[in-house]
């Protein structure tokens, strides 16, 4: 698989913190300007649902719609700048080993399960409840959850104009790199769903890794 190397690779051992995110769980941590964070498939083919809000005013978040209007493409790579909701830049990716993401096709929920697969699975854990779990833990609610990233997933667009979930393309250590152009939230839920290909059937953990700017 080609790499998307747009900044020098930097040594795991450099990092500021470290964080490992099992199989299923959410997570969250602040990201503050300059700093840098990568988001690591450690066992390949895991999607994993991603949200940002400003850290000094939640009511600014992540807005896919605006990001995909600015970047007029329908994929997350190096170089996407992520706009919020406010039409500030958040974040920019500055490296890629995977190649695309999807920031189309939303999060999994309860509801959306029950829908598409049947009755039998309204109870399985979803990244929607996930969400909502980690951004409590924040002062936020349900309300507070809007349209995500999902970093690794493979979501391509049908000639109909349709979406497909289908088996991922990311290996085992891809990685996805982004700066931080303000002080920002990131949480994630590292997807449960075990229903469709997103997860190749099988959800695995997640490496977090933030590093110090170029003052820090």
């Amino acid at each position: 698989m080609s790499k998307f190397f747009a900044t020098p690779v930097r040594d795991a051992s450099t990092a500021i913190a470290d964080y490992f995110v099992p199989a299923n769980a959410p997570f969250s941590c602040l990201v503050k300007k300059g700093e840098s964070v990568r988001i690591v498939d450690l066992e390949g083919q895991q999607a994993v649902d991603t949200l940002f809000y400003r850290a000094d005013d939640f009511s600014e978040r992540y807005s896919s719609q605006d990001t995909l209007r600015v970047q007029g493409s329908a994929y997350v790579s190096t170089g996407t700048k992520l706009i919020s909701s406010e039409g500030n830049l958040m974040l920019t990716v500055t490296a890629d080993t995977c190649g695309r993401h999807d920031t189309s096709a939303g999060a999994c929920s309860c509801e959306a399960n029950t829908v598409r697969f049947g009755h039998q699975v309204k109870y399985l854990h979803a990244c929607r409840e996930n969400f909502v779990i980690e951004v409590m833990k924040h002062g936020m609610s349900k309300r507070d959850v809007v349209p995500n990233i999902n970093f690794f997933m493979n979501v391509p667009v049908e000639p109909s104009g349709e979406l497909a979930i289908v088996d991922g393309i990311s290996g085992p250590g891809d990685y996805v790199e982004l700066k931080a152009e303000m002080d920002v939230l990131l949480v994630i839920s590292n997807c449960p769903q075990i229903n469709n290909p997103c997860n190749g059937f099988n959800p695995t953990p997640i490496q977090v890794l933030v590093f110090a700017g170029e003052e820090g």
